[in-house]
C-alpha cells in the first residue's frame, strides 16, 4: 500500500474536479477516481448541452417571429441533426478544461476505475489499495425512473439519454414539470415538436414563487405545450400514457417519445460506504454536518450525494468547503439561504433566499414583499419583455432575506440579490449602488429604490425632513 494520500476525491464531475484542483494548488498529494469521463453530467448530459440546446430553440423561436420585424418568417420543425451537431460542439470546446491531461499538469494523479472503501482509512481502487488523510465522495447523482406500469418498457428517456435521439419527436411527452422538465419541454417545442407536460404538484416549478410558476405556464402554454398539473400518470404503454388530472378528468395522451424529468438518485450503491463507517439519511443521501463531514470524520461529500440543492454552483463551492476544511483544519459551511438558482426557460427565472410564503412562516407579520412589474423598466419595455417581475422579500428590520427575477438575463440579476441576501443588506444600501441604465439589472435597483422612496413618506420620516426643509428655508431666505 502506498503512502497515504492527503485527499482521494471520489468522483469527476464538478464536484469532485474543483476539489483536486484546489487540493492540487494547496500541494496536497492528491488523487482524483473516476469510473467513466472526467465533467460528470454537467458537461455531457446537463448543464452544457441543455443550455446549447436551449440557445439553439431561442433562434429558432425568433426566427418563426421574423415577420414582425418585415423578415421572412421560418417554418417547419429545425434539423435536430444541426442542432445536435452544435451540441457535441459546445461539449467538445469545454471538455478540454475538464480532461485527464488538464488535471495531471495542476499535479493530480487520475485513476480510472471503480473506488470502494475497505476501511475508515483506506479504499480500494480496482484492485490497488489506497490509503488517505481524507476522502472525498462525490460521485454524483443519475435520473430516477418513478414506479409506473409500463414505464420502463416504454423505452423512457431521461436527461442522460435525450441526447442520442436520431431526430426530433413529433410528439413528446415529459413527465415531471420542474426546472429539466421546464427547459427541456419548452426546447424541443420550439424546436417543433409538440410537447406535453405533465406534473404531479399543483403547479409547474413548486419550489418558485407562484406567480413565477404561473407565467410560465401561461409562456408554454402560448407556444403550443400543453401542461397537466395535479395529474397522476397511472400507466404507459409504447406510444400512449394513461393519467388522471386534479379535476378527476381521464387522460389517454399519444406520443412518440416520452422523457422522464421527476428527480435524481445518488450513486452510492458500490462505495462500500459501511466499510468506511459512512452513514447515509432516510431519503438515501450521505450524511453530512455544517462542516460536510461524514459520519467518518476524514471522510467528506460534496455535490448530489449530500441532498442539498442539486446545482453544479452548489457542488463546486461545497467542494471547496470540504477541502479547505478537511486539508486545512477550517470551520467553513454555506449559508443555504443565499444560494441562488435559475431556471433558464423563457422567461428565465432566478431565485435566493426565502420565498414570500417561507418568509411568512419564518417572520410572520414582519415580513413584506416589493414587486415591480417589468411594465415599469425600460429595457424590458424596449425588448418587449414586460411580462416578468422582480420581487424583494423582506424580514425583520426591513432585510433583503429572499428575491425573485422573472424575464431576460434573470439569472445574471439575481448575482447582485444573493450578495444582498447574504450580506443582509436593506433595499436602500442596493438602492445607493449606482447601475447602467438601461439594462436588466435595472429591476433589482428599481424594486430597491421604490422601497426606499416609500420609507420616505412615512410619518416619522416625513416630520425629519419637512423639519429640515423649514430649517433650511429659513437659512437661504
Amino acid at each position: 500500500m502506498s503512502t497515504p494520500y492527503d485527499l482521494v476525491v471520489i468522483g469527476g464531475g464538478s464536484a469532485g474536479l474543483t476539489a483536486a484542483r484546489l487540493a492540487a494548488d494547496l500541494g496536497a498529494h492528491v488523487a482524483l477516481i473516476e469510473r467513466d469521463r472526467l465533467g460528470g453530467d454537467c458537461l455531457w448530459t446537463g448543464c452544457v448541452p441543455s443550455k446549447t440546446l436551449l440557445h439553439a430553440a431561442a433562434q429558432v423561436h425568433a426566427a418563426r417571429r421574423a415577420h414582425r420585424y418585415g423578415l421572412t418568417a421560418a417554418t417547419g420543425p429545425a434539423d435536430w441533426t444541426a442542432v445536435a451537431v452544435r451540441v457535441r460542439e459546445a461539449i467538445g470546446r469545454i471538455e478540454p478544461h475538464d480532461s485527464p491531461e488538464a488535471l495531471t499538469r495542476l499535479g493530480v494523479e487520475v485513476i480510472r476505475g471503480e473506488a470502494r472503501f475497505t476501511g475508515p482509512r483506506t479504499l480500494d481502487a480496482d484492485g490497488r489499495i489506497m490509503a488517505f488523510r481524507h476522502a472525498l465522495v462525490a460521485t454524483g447523482s443519475s435520473p430516477h425512473l418513478p414506479a409506473v406500469p409500463g414505464l420502463a418498457e416504454a423505452g423512457a428517456l431521461t436527461s442522460d439519454t435525450v441526447w442520442d435521439l436520431p431526430e426530433l419527436p413529433r410528439r413528446l411527452l415529459v413527465i415531471g414539470g420542474g426546472a429539466v422538465g421546464c427547459e427541456l419541454g419548452q426546447a424541443f417545442a420550439r424546436l417543433g415538436s409538440q410537447v406535453t407536460v405533465v406534473e404531479a404538484e399543483q403547479r409547474l416549478l413548486p419550489t418558485t414563487e407562484p406567480q413565477a410558476a404561473d407565467l410560465l405556464q401561461r409562456r408554454l402554454a402560448a407556444e403550443g405545450v400543453t401542461v397537466h398539473t395535479g395529474a397522476v400518470l397511472r400507466s404507459v404503454r409504447p406510444d400512449t400514457a394513461d393519467l388522471t388530472t386534479a379535476d378527476h378528468t381521464e387522460h389517454t395522451l399519444a406520443f412518440d417519445q416520452v422523457l422522464v424529468a421527476t428527480g435524481r438518485r445518488p450513486h452510492l450503491a458500490a462505495l462500500g460506504l459501511e466499510a468506511g463507517g459512512i452513514r447515509t439519511t432516510d431519503r438515501g443521501f450521505i450524511a453530512t454536518d455544517a462542516r460536510l463531514r461524514t459520519s467518518n470524520p476524514r471522510v467528506f461529500a460534496a455535490g448530489d450525494v449530500t441532498g442539498r440543492l442539486p446545482f453544479t454552483h452548489v457542488a463546486g463551492v461545497q467542494a471547496g468547503d470540504a477541502v479547505l476544511n478537511a486539508l486545512l483544519g477550517l470551520r467553513r459551511h454555506l449559508d443555504y439561504d443565499a444560494m441562488p438558482y435559475a431556471v433558464f426557460t423563457d422567461p428565465e427565472i432566478a431565485q435566493v433566499g426565502l420565498t414570500a410564503a417561507r418568509a411568512r412562516d419564518r417572520y410572520g407579520d414582519a415580513a413584506r414583499t416589493r414587486l415591480l412589474p417589468h411594465e415599469e423598466m425600460d429595457r424590458a419595455v424596449t425588448e418587449n419583455a414586460t411580462d416578468g417581475f422582480t420581487q424583494l422579500v423582506l424580514g425583520p428590520k426591513g432585510r433583503i432575506v429572499g428575491a425573485t427575477v422573472v424575464g431576460p438575463r434573470a439569472g445574471e440579476a439575481i448575482v447582485e440579490l444573493a450578495h444582498a441576501v447574504r450580506l443582509k443588506w436593506s433595499p436602500g444600501r442596493l438602492a445607493a449602488t449606482v447601475h447602467p441604465y438601461p439594462t436588466h439589472a435595472d429591476g433589482p435597483w428599481l424594486a430597491a429604490l421604490a422601497k426606499a422612496r416609500r420609507n420616505l413618506s412615512t410619518p416619522r420620516t416625513r416630520a425629519l425632513t419637512s423639519a429640515l426643509l423649514g430649517l433650511r428655508r429659513g437659512v437661504l431666505r
